[in-house]
């Protein structure tokens, strides 16, 4: 029985576990990932759009639930190459839930599509379009 003690506080001495995120090596992240490098986000930049990994999301709200992937593919591949287009369907109903994700490949694109599609009228329906991702303003 004292042999048992023994042991149990070896292994308890030797044994530092630890729970949660955070306590991995990082050593062999570049071995895990390919030696791939992330964006990183500049500390100093303005506020305002920010590309997503691809390319420039634009987010258009208001869209009708009887509304196509080809008739908002039509609408948007005016005003540059559209790389995207994510269109979530009620899972219910089977209808469009009222909003789109349309990706563009240049910031360029992505502002000539703002500026044209927000407040025009499709299917009836008012569409609002802006960018999906903005850098927050720094608060003081």
């Amino acid at each position: 029985m004292a042999d048992d003690m023994e042991q149990e506080e070896h292994v308890g001495e030797g044994d530092k576990r630890k729970k949660g995120r955070g306590h991995r090596d990082t050593s062999d992240w570049a071995d895990r990932y390919g030696g791939a490098r992330f964006k990183e986000l500049d500390p100093a930049s303005k506020p305002g759009p920010t590309a997503s990994v691809e390319g420039w999301v634009v987010f258009v709200t208001g869209i009708n639930e009887e509304a196509t992937e080809e008739e908002i593919y039509e609408e948007f591949s005016d005003f540059g190459e559209v790389k995207n287009i994510y269109l979530n369907l009620d899972r219910q109903t089977g209808f469009v839930k009222g909003y789109a994700l349309v990706e563009y490949k240049t910031q360029k694109e992505a502002q000539a599509a703002i500026t044209a599609m927000n407040g025009k009228t499709l299917l009836n329906q008012e569409l609002h379009v802006d960018f999906a991702f903005r850098k927050p303003q720094r608060r003081r």
